[in-house]
């Protein structure tokens, strides 16, 4: 008996063009995106185990040549350390994943061909994001030298691994985070979320937000680490802006080309028409 080989096939969902999305698809597209984060996470902060003794040094380090010493006061504070340092370098080298995560995740509310701006603001993003840190890292033995230098002569200056590491943690990551303001203002810009005009005129609470970012991301208000930071995002902020004005400027340009064209089909249809007739 011959078996029926014609399969029913399911019929193709068709595109989303413009990318609208229910509630319950977008809560599902988080959990997508989030889960895929925390995959990556946990792969990279696998690695954090092996580099643990040579970046736990490096932190120290900046400690040491400013005079002080960091010691462990409980039992358990190796260990804990361990995985606080095993995670950070985790969420650093999945920065790539993460990043594009959350653009991602945007993106679907987006029309379809905006997507590929995506792996475009990863590329920007990511380096950015690592030379915030990077910056912070630079900036950190002036911190530390200038608070160990508040300390009365002929002092120890000792600090507790457990609260040395967080602050460096903070330091490091805010910096990074900050960093990726500006590319984010271009994206948005580039796919029409946020225009130049807007910028423009909310510019001096701006100006204000960079700095007051910049004075908490800097240990105990410590003046060179805060300009230091606020330098590098306002250079970057007056970029991002110039470049969405001339990107607005060429979006309007292109419109109006547009509804010239549309304008000039519409009266050569009318035209033959009245031919017609």
């Amino acid at each position: 008996m011959a078996k029926n080989t014609n399969k029913t096939k399911r019929p193709k969902r068709p595109k989303n063009a413009e990318g609208r999305m229910s509630l319950k698809e977008h809560l599902i597209e988080a959990r997508n995106r989030l889960f895929k984060s925390l995959i990556a996470l946990a792969l990279c902060t696998v690695v954090g185990f092996f580099v643990y003794d040579d970046l736990l040094a490096l932190l120290i380090e900046p400690v040491k040549d400013a005079g002080g010493s960091v010691n462990f006061t409980a039992v358990m504070s190796p260990f804990d350390i361990l995985l606080k340092v095993a995670l950070f370098v985790g969420l650093v080298l999945s920065s790539p994943v993460w990043i594009y995560q959350i653009w991602a995740f945007i993106v679907p509310g987006l029309k379809s061909n905006e997507r590929k701006l995506g792996y475009a603001f990863a590329a920007v993003a990511v380096p950015l994001f690592l030379s915030g840190v990077a910056m912070a890292y630079f900036v950190l033995p002036f911190a530390l030298k200038f608070f160990i230098g508040l300390a009365p002569e002929n002092s120890d200056t000792l600090f507790t691994i457990d609260t040395y590491l967080p602050f460096i943690f903070r330091l490091l990551l805010a910096f990074g985070l900050a960093m990726l303001v500006p590319v984010l203002m271009v994206g948005l810009n580039m796919v029409g979320v946020l225009s130049s005009k807007l910028i423009l005129k909310n510019w001096r609470i701006t100006v204000f937000l960079i700095a007051l970012v910049a004075a908490m991301a800097a240990p105990g208000g410590d003046m060179i680490t805060m300009f230091a930071l606020a330098g590098p995002l306002f250079v970057t902020f007056a970029a991002a802006t110039i470049f969405c004005v001339f990107n607005d400027k060429k979006r309007a340009k292109k419109l109006k080309a547009q509804e010239a064209e549309n304008e000039r089909m519409a009266a050569s249809g009318h035209s033959e028409i009245d031919d017609l007739k």
